[in-house]
């Protein structure tokens, strides 16, 4: 799974996620993408799962690229402890995404085979998404 070799700060704060992504809301590497719709943090476990579903129903066709990395420590307390005492340890990694961003490119299929794999994708990911491609973004 995706996660970061090594950080700056352990523990990060929570932020925002309001506007539109500023970066990566084109398609850049393949033909086609599948973008977000609503702002959201995806996990590396469900980043993961989204790209095996890819693989799985392309069979090695093609190429895949993950345009989203799961840089932001979560952090969570134990069960039934009492409030205070500080913040909890890191749990698990997320990339924190805004509307418009591209979360992953397929390129070397045909546009039914990379509809169909980005569907499965999406029903993996707890997002609103959107399939596009290079030339309706273009022209």
């Amino acid at each position: 799974m995706l996660s970061p070799k090594r950080i700056r700060y352990r523990k990060t704060q929570r932020g925002r996620r309001k506007g539109m992504a500023q970066r990566g809301a084109q398609v850049s590497f393949g033909s086609f993408g599948l973008k977000a719709m609503e702002p959201a943090w995806i996990t590396n476990r469900q980043i993961e799962s989204a790209r095996i579903a890819i693989n799985r129903y392309l069979r090695r066709d093609g190429k895949v690229w993950i345009r989203i990395f799961p840089d932001k420590s979560v952090t969570k307390k134990p069960a039934e402890t009492r409030m205070g005492s500080g913040k909890g340890n890191p749990e698990f990694w997320v990339a924190v995404v805004r509307p418009g961003r591209v979360l992953f490119e397929i390129d070397g299929v045909t546009k039914e085979r990379a509809v169909e794999a980005m569907r499965l994708a999406s029903h993996k990911l707890p997002i609103k998404t959107k399939f596009v491609s290079r030339i309706d973004l273009e022209g």
